[in-house]
């Protein structure tokens, strides 16, 4: 099974890698028969795109890469995730797609950022590689190393032994805007050079289950092959370089995402210097702030990143922060999306102190925050547990035993034995575990039952869950009616 490129998928069946060439390399004849096909329709819609294609191509390659006799762990294999569309998508971790084989061959392209041989590509191209061959616009070959990865960016850096190789022009991606016209060179299935174009669709588009990338989303179309290829603006100045596509078969649906180019330098830089990314570590994760949840948090408007978990020894937890917090503001610069939070934290370096605005219960408080290296997350398993009670929402719960919540590294929640109604909806279902209510930990059902008597009939609550180990908050309404509990 081959990786060249990362997709997006809504399909609930069984999860799989996008191939990188399923069929024979094409021959020269074919590549000249494609090429001229996708620079017209480039040029047709940006008649600048031409000159643009002949002054930047050849700053672009292609790259090949070979495993061998290797079992993928699933710690390596590369999921598929599915967009943020609710609870679902946001907990949902997607099945690894495994298979014993005994080598496996993509295709898939970068762009040289260094006269000296540095290429620029993505980190799924290159993890866990035995061999990379890189072939330059004029056709010559040379055998690469991986100078480093990030995975949680999806940068990787190749490097070549050669000298006076043309650069690219890197642009600055944070003047990307919706509508705003863009083109990839790459080698999709293998044929050289092709061209597409299109228009960007949003910017700073963050995909569940994909990290705290900030996405350029682009209609432009990208196939097998083109992972790692860069997305240049109508000056011909490299704004991203392509990691995912949207698909539900495996090839192009109209959708795209780049990682902004800014970042992808930054990344590239420390992996240059230092082979990996020193990252700072806060220890908290956050979720949007929808305006369901700012009115369940008597928020004052529906901004900032709220705050869905803490880690025990952290710094969030040495500072104060504690779920159910919205945080408004870094430093005293207010957050306008939650994304951007972990963001500014990960720009910055461990040992570094920062301001963090608060709102908890009503009103605002300011923590003071020291950042440290970046540990490795906690994993465990999940089994069963007892007695349940149903409430208006369409919950049917049970208590966790003190085995259950050590399993769980919690130490609150009651599980979802059953979901209906208002809960259903939201998409909570059987297995959750809901740790709180706002702000209230759940130990006992009489926690649930008492904290829910509170909430006036056709309020909302929002629902602290976790699922397979990630946490989220759920604003769930309830019903105007009395309850009826059993």
């Amino acid at each position: 099974m081959n990786r060249a490129i990362r997709f997006v998928c809504t399909l609930v069946a069984g999860v799989s890698l996008l191939g990188a060439c399923a069929a024979a390399a094409p021959t020269p004849a074919d590549q000249a028969m494609a090429a001229p096909v996708a620079v017209e329709r480039a040029g047709a819609a940006a008649p600048g795109f031409s000159s643009l294609v002949a002054s930047r191509s050849t700053s672009v390659v292609d790259i090949s890469t070979l495993r061998i006799g290797r079992d993928e762990s699933l710690e390596s294999i590369e999921l598929e995730i599915a967009p943020e569309h609710d609870f679902a998508d946001r907990l949902a971790w997607p099945l690894p797609a495994s298979a014993r084989i005994s080598q496996i061959r993509d295709l898939a392209s970068g762009v040289i950022i260094d006269s000296n041989g540095l290429i620029l590509t993505n980190a799924h191209v290159v993890t866990h590689i035995d061999e990379a061959q890189v072939r330059l616009d004029d056709g010559r070959r040379f055998t690469a190393r991986v100078v480093g990865v990030d995975k949680r960016t999806d940068v990787g850096l190749l490097k070549i032994d050669a000298t006076a190789l043309p650069v690219a022009v890197i642009g600055d991606s944070s003047t990307l805007g919706p509508g705003d016209w863009v083109a990839a060179i790459s080698s999709p299935f293998g044929f050289h050079g092709s061209v597409t174009a299109g228009v960007v669709s949003a910017v700073g588009r963050v995909l569940a289950g994909a990290g705290d990338i900030p996405f350029i989303q682009t209609d432009v179309a990208i196939n097998p092959g083109s992972s790692g290829s860069p997305l240049f603006n109508s000056r011909g100045e490299v704004m991203g370089i392509n990691s995912m596509i949207y698909s539900g078969s495996g090839g192009y649906m109209g959708l795209s995402f780049a990682v902004p180019i800014n970042l992808a330098m930054q990344i590239a830089g420390q992996l240059r210097e230092h082979g990996a990314v020193r990252r700072a570590y806060l220890g908290a994760e956050f979720q949007e702030v929808t305006p369901a949840l700012a009115q369940s948090f008597e928020l004052p408007s529906a901004t900032g990143a709220l705050v869905v978990r803490v880690e025990a020894d952290s710094p969030a937890q040495a500072a104060g922060l504690a779920q159910g917090d919205a945080v408004l503001s870094l430093d005293g610069k207010p957050l306008a999306h939650f994304a951007d939070l972990p963001q500014q934290i990960a720009q910055r370096q461990p040992g570094s102190r920062m301001q963090l605005e608060v709102w908890r219960h009503g009103a605002h408080r300011m923590l003071q925050v020291s950042l440290r290296a970046q540990s490795a997350p906690p994993q465990s398993s999940f089994t069963a547990a007892a007695p349940e009670w149903n409430d208006g929402l369409g919950l049917s719960l049970g208590e966790l035993s003190p085995v259950q919540r050590l399993q769980l590294r919690v130490d609150s929640g009651l599980l979802v034995r059953e979901a209906s109604g208002p809960a259903r909806s939201e998409g909570i279902r059987a297995g959750d575990v809901v740790v709180a209510l706002n702000t209230v930990k759940l130990y006992r059902m009489d926690d649930f039952r008492q904290s829910l008597a509170q909430v006036s009939p056709g309020k909302t609550v929002a629902l602290l869950v976790m699922r397979d180990h990630r946490f989220a908050y759920v604003a769930v309404r309830l019903p105007a009616s009395p309850r009826k509990r059993s």
